[in-house]
């Protein structure tokens, strides 16, 4: 049963109660600390935005568990789809065959490069960076991770934005 919606300071105070018991059941499901970390705050954001808790004082901890151990389900499902989504290589890309030859196709590129570079230059500094570095640095997401600063999860969340604007961007040129 659920109640009327909970204070910030009613959720707050659940948070505190149990960040350590959240972060430590994520760990057992296999997340690393720092997404553990990442998930438990995703759920505080999420809350904070739909303020709701059970009525019930002592299902709060297992509904932010259930939340916490849901919202991780879906991080490992993005992970591995990602996975799948960006696993080829550049060497791989080059023994794709060409299938535009004609002249018409080959005066495209010259645009499609400068509608490429204009659609990176809009990213912000930091996806820029993280882009850069994976497509032409060729780092991994957990080396740019180690390198940059950032959590995995954020570098991922970047670097699949990034694709995507630039994608947008070529669209009409496909």
């Amino acid at each position: 049963m659920w109640s009327k919606p909970a204070s910030q300071s009613q959720i707050n105070a659940a948070m505190e109660a149990y960040y350590d018991d959240l972060c430590c059941a994520m760990r057992k499901r296999g997340h690393t600390p720092l997404g553990s970390q990442d998930i438990v705050h995703d759920i505080y954001v999420r809350l904070m935005g739909k303020p709701r808790l059970p009525e019930n004082q002592s299902a709060v901890k297992a509904f932010l568990i259930r939340a916490c151990i849901n919202l991780g389900i879906d991080h490992f499902r993005r992970a591995n789809f990602e996975k799948r989504l960006f696993a080829g290589n550049s060497e791989e890309a080059a023994t794709v065959a060409d299938a535009c030859q004609s002249a018409e196709d080959t005066a495209d590129i010259g645009l499609r490069l400068v509608i490429l570079e204009q659609a990176i230059m809009e990213l912000s500094l930091q996806r820029r960076r993280v882009f850069l570095a994976s497509a032409v640095g060729g780092l991994t997401s957990t080396e740019i991770s180690k390198k940059s600063g950032l959590t995995k999860n954020m570098v991922d969340r970047h670097l699949r934005k990034a694709y995507l604007h630039c994608l947008q961007r070529l669209e009409p040129t496909l």
